[in-house]
């Protein structure tokens, strides 16, 4: 370790400690105050640093981290519910804006290989400072924070075909590529026919994804054996590191294949512990990137073309705003999350400088438009947070009341048996039902207007997310016997029933199943004690429409039972060889199942009423039928 190398240490990590604390003092947020403290160690003012360069290859690992944490955040289920957002949104948002800059740019005299190769670089947005700026605000689990995840993903994704797509523009450009695109990052599979790197493309992804659902459950599980968390902390590293070294070999993006990764291992039941190892690292890598963004802004490029990089800068905010704020219309997203959409995209991207570097090593782009786009680019990522701010200051509140978020209430100390989280139409039957026996209930909900309206009423909850761990501990999850898991959104109480389940196994846990799909997620995650939204109401309604048709009430209700026995002994078998509803051997095996079902529900129900089981009734003599 050399002196030069602990002096640059030294240099980034002084930077951040002091410029980030002042950032998030001024409310400017912790992205601006790392990139503000890059501009002024790096080469344009203080000139602190070495080659920028070297830093920003390896500070990109932070990126490739960040993914995989919310990958690690996103269920199959959830990311699949998605599709139509990340397929919709992202692509109409790369073509309309990469067709908006080509235009501008063969109307500036560019020929349309380079006005296409600048569009589709000018498509792309900044998924580090995006992400970041979005989890810091509390708004990315919102509509328009999705759409703003919809839209990054995609444009990750769209980077690989972008970048095969050069090639043939610098041919149809008639351009040579120059001496660096030998020496440029190439797949290890460039010298086999294109069919060869394709199937081996597609079979690096699926080896992931095998690899992470079927056998990194097994290492993990041994790694833990060993009771050394600092192991653990190495192979959540080790599966980071190779999925994205995996992923360079074969020409992909780093940080998709990564993505990926942790959207399998999402449903593993070690999932919170590699969220918590990598989180350090992933803060640490990604505070150095910002800083190495800010340090290679060039100020001297800058400062020599002043009017033409401020045009450049403020033409690609502006018309990136409003192709956005377009689309946010188009696919009727509501005129804040539509604002918040455009002011978080309207910047250029760390991808940029990827296809810049490609299309200048192709001969696409010479330097006299490089280096004014590259300094564009950077600019425009560096005023993101400054636009997020007046976002939220000036433009958010015009079109809903912007208070501070409610924190969440300090709960009680006791010993109550029961944990209930979730106190809705469902919940609070279930809370009202055991605290009229007696029984001490601990009521957890992350609605304040439900939490506010039961309250006048005089039923006493809790503001709070179960799905934290330190406020079940406060809820005094270590004491309790049973948790109640009564929440409304599918995937966030398989969520907390994962935590529950990780983080305080003694509890046994009985489940609210939100439709029958879910019902198999809690089966899957060995929660059998559940009952199915509208299953028991449903039961009773038609209990008297048996009535109604002249059935004794014994009968009617007997009837229902034996419906009830049936259909829950079907929903523990079918979840046996549930994969999705589109699935034909599911399909095949519910279909013989429900008529075997009904087969022995008649006759059942036969025997019981030749045995003569209705001798009791208080509705009277039957009606003819």
């Amino acid at each position: 370790m050399t002196p030069d190398f602990l002096f640059q240490a030294v240099v980034y990590l002084l930077a951040a400690v002091i410029a980030v604390p002042i950032a998030k003092r001024l409310g400017l947020g912790s992205v601006l105050g790392y990139l503000l403290a890059g501009v002024v160690i790096g080469p344009s003012l203080l000139n602190l640093v070495g080659r920028v360069e070297d830093v920003q290859h390896f500070a990109e690992f932070g990126v490739v981290m960040m993914l995989f944490v919310v990958g690690l955040e996103l269920r199959p289920s959830l990311l699949w519910r998605l599709r139509g957002p990340i397929l919709g949104t992202g692509s109409f948002q790369v073509i309309a804006t990469a067709g908006a800059v080509t235009g501008i740019a063969i109307l500036l005299g560019q020929s349309w290989p380079v006005a296409v190769t600048i569009g589709l670089i000018l498509a792309m947005s900044s998924t580090a400072i995006v992400i970041q700026s979005l989890a810091e605000r509390g708004v990315l689990n919102t509509r328009g924070g999705q759409a703003c995840f919809s839209v990054l993903l995609f444009q990750d994704i769209a980077v690989i075909p972008i970048l095969s797509v050069l090639p043939w523009l610098a041919h149809a450009h008639g351009a040579v590529p120059g001496e660096g695109a030998a020496h440029g990052h190439e797949s290890a599979l460039a010298h086999l026919p294109n069919w060869a790197q394709t199937l081996i493309t597609l079979g690096a992804v699926v080896a992931v994804v095998i690899v992470a659902h079927y056998i990194l459950r097994y290492v993990f599980r041994f790694v833990a054996e060993a009771k050394l968390r600092e192991l653990f902390t190495a192979v959540a590293l080790l599966v980071v590191a190779g999925v994205a070294y995996l992923m360079h070999l074969v020409g992909l993006s780093a940080a998709l294949g990564t993505f990926i990764a942790g959207v399998v291992l999402a449903e593993s039941e070690y999932r919170h512990q590699l969220e918590a190892d990598v989180e350090p690292f992933k803060g640490l890598l990604l505070g150095l990137f910002f800083i190495a963004v800010g340090a290679g802004l060039n100020l001297g490029l800058v400062a020599a073309n002043p009017g033409l990089i401020t045009m450049l800068t403020l033409g690609l905010i502006a018309l990136k705003f409003g192709v956005l704020l377009g689309i946010g219309g188009l696919f009727r997203m509501g005129g804040g999350a539509s604002f918040l959409f455009a002011s978080a995209l309207a910047q250029g991207g760390e991808f940029c400088f990827v296809l810049l570097g490609m299309a200048d090593q192709q001969g696409l782009l010479k330097s006299d438009i490089a280096g004014p786009l590259g300094a564009a680019i950077a600019l425009s990522m560096a005023l993101t947070p400054l636009l997020l701010i007046v976002n939220d200051r000036l433009i958010q509140p015009r079109f809903a009341k912007m208070g501070a978020p409610r924190e969440h209430d300090a709960v009680e100390s006791h010993d109550h048996p029961v944990i209930l989280a979730g106190f809705g139409r469902f919940g609070h039957i279930i809370g009202r039902l055991l605290q009229a026996n007696g029984f001490g209930v601990t009521i957890l909900d992350n609605d304040p207007d439900q939490v506010e309206t039961l309250g006048r009423f005089g039923l006493k909850s809790f503001y709070g997310d179960a799905s934290r761990a330190d406020l079940l501990e406060a809820a005094g999850a270590a004491r309790a016997k049973i948790f109640i898991c009564a929440v409304d959104d599918e995937a966030r109480g398989l969520e907390i029933v994962d935590l529950v389940r990780h983080e305080f196994p003694h509890l046994r846990i009985l489940a609210r199943a939100v439709s029958r799909s879910h019902a198999y997620a809690l089966i899957s995650r060995g929660v059998m004690e559940f009952r199915r939204d509208t299953l028991g109401s449903a039961l009773d309604l038609g209990t008297d429409v048996l009535k109604a048709l002249g059935y004794r009430a014994h009968r009617a209700l007997r009837a229902t039972q034996v419906f009830r026995c049936y259909e829950e002994e079907s929903v523990r078998e079918l979840a046996k060889h549930f994969t999705n509803y589109e699935d034909a051997s599911y399909i095949s095996i519910a279909r013989q199942q429900l008529q075997n079902f009904e087969a022995l529900l008649r006759e059942d129900l036969k025997r019981q009423h030749l045995g003569g089981e209705d001798a009791w009734d208080s509705a009277g003599p039957p009606k003819e039928r």
